[in-house]
């Protein structure tokens, strides 16, 4: 499967301590990222990441390509809420492809672990059938 990572910058501590945490897991599937986020995941858990450019600068856009390529089966994007960032449409704009093609989003930790579980226990499996 392949995993989508993203963090604003108040979550990418939370993005990296979740990567260890779960590094069993997510080291069984293709990670993306931009680039900050991928880079310190990278960083601190060790595993391969594919970066694309910083969000700020089209890293944001060039996941959502891959989303609407269907290449991307599973998507976290630890926001965070509380401080409005310039580029919000453009995290809109991920939300909105997300339910346009069935992929799981989480944007907390909580919906995050619930996800990554389901991961490992294969019940996203079903995502398979919408590559072909």
């Amino acid at each position: 499967m392949n995993v989508g990572l993203i963090a604003h910058d108040a979550k990418k501590k939370l993005l990296q301590n979740f990567c260890i945490a779960y590094r069993g897991i997510l080291s069984k599937h293709t990670l993306y990222a931009t680039g900050s986020s991928g880079r310190l995941v990278e960083e601190a858990s060790g595993l391969s990441v594919h970066k694309f450019l910083p969000g700020h600068v089209g890293g944001e856009q060039q996941l959502a390509a891959e989303i609407e390529n269907n290449n991307i089966d599973l998507l976290i994007f630890l926001r965070d809420p509380l401080s409005p960032k310039r580029h919000e449409p453009v995290a809109s704009n991920l939300f909105r492809l997300c339910d346009t093609h069935n992929i799981p989003l989480a944007t907390n930790l909580a919906s995050a672990e619930m996800l990554v579980k389901s991961l490992e226990r294969g019940e996203l499996d079903w995502r398979e059938m919408y590559k072909y």
